[in-house]
């Protein structure tokens, strides 16, 4: 395991082989999200993601109790007290979102237990979202009366549908995991959740990163998720693929008859 330096001990980042990790490391209070912690995510999602071994991030919550159980409201007497304060909190929440959206490799959440408010919208902010029978999801803003931010709107509504969307947030119910699954709010339920990651990480690890930073991109702009580029990002990313060595090096090894060795180049 190689440690990364973090700007706060409420958030530890680390590689393990080929997966960067990202811990939401405050576990007495059900991971709930502070500033300090949400204005660190940005720059640990930067070193992970311009790491030359990294294939994968991998965002947990420490513990089994909670992924993340939302924002943390004792800060929303200052914080959000008002519009103005509101409209700076949602810039520093909002870059976090978008640093995870913004990877160039694929983000996984690993859920177990509460997933709620702003942890669910970081879940939503990554590719793919893996959970244990303990998850229990809810987007509670109309409990609190405050707006939900558009982008965030945009990630729920291109995951699960505007229906749905709709459903969660006018209800504010709680969702367990087999009904985040039918609607499709993850992507997988596993019994042995870490096992699942590790599998899942490993698969994508195989794979030719310039393909997969392609596909993730453009299925993104497909999508309308904010955040990501044009036709014409689209189409260099894919020329991109072509011209590399990697995808020489897959023509050779499917002709060699074994596994290629990808190198993201």
């Amino acid at each position: 395991m190689t440690p990364l330096t973090s700007p706060t001990p409420l958030i530890q980042s680390f590689i393990i082989g080929s997966t960067g990790w990202i811990v939401l490391n405050r576990a007495e209070r059900r991971n709930s999200l502070n500033a300090e912690m949400w204005a660190a995510i940005p720059p640990l999602m930067k070193t992970l993601d311009g790491h030359a071994d990294v294939r994968a991030i991998v965002i947990r919550g420490a513990g089994a109790e909670a992924f993340a159980s939302g924002a943390d409201i004792s800060e929303f007497d200052q914080a959000r007290n008002d519009a103005t304060a509101a409209a700076r909190y949602e810039r520093l929440n909002g870059e976090a979102f978008a640093s995870i959206r913004g990877a160039a490799r694929p983000v996984i959440a690993r859920i177990q237990g509460f997933c709620i408010g702003g942890g669910l919208a970081i879940a939503l902010a990554c590719d793919l979202r893996v959970a244990d029978a303990s998850a229990v999801f809810a987007l509670p803003p109309a409990r609190l009366g405050l707006a939900y931010p558009l982008d965030g709107l945009r990630d729920i509504a291109a995951t699960i549908g505007p229906s749905a969307a709709k459903e969660m947030i006018f209800t504010a119910r709680r969702l367990k995991a087999d009904e985040a699954l039918r609607i499709r709010l993850v992507d997988r339920v596993a019994a042995d959740i870490d096992a699942e990651i590790d599998t899942l990480c490993a698969d994508i690890a195989q794979g030719a990163p310039l393909t997969i930073t392609h596909a993730k991109r453009a299925i993104d702009f497909i999508t309308g998720r904010p955040g990501h580029e044009d036709d014409a990002e689209i189409a260099w990313r894919a020329a991109r693929c072509f011209d590399s060595a990697d995808y020489v090096e897959g023509r050779k090894a499917f002709m060699e008859k074994r596994k290629p060795v990808f190198r993201g180049t």
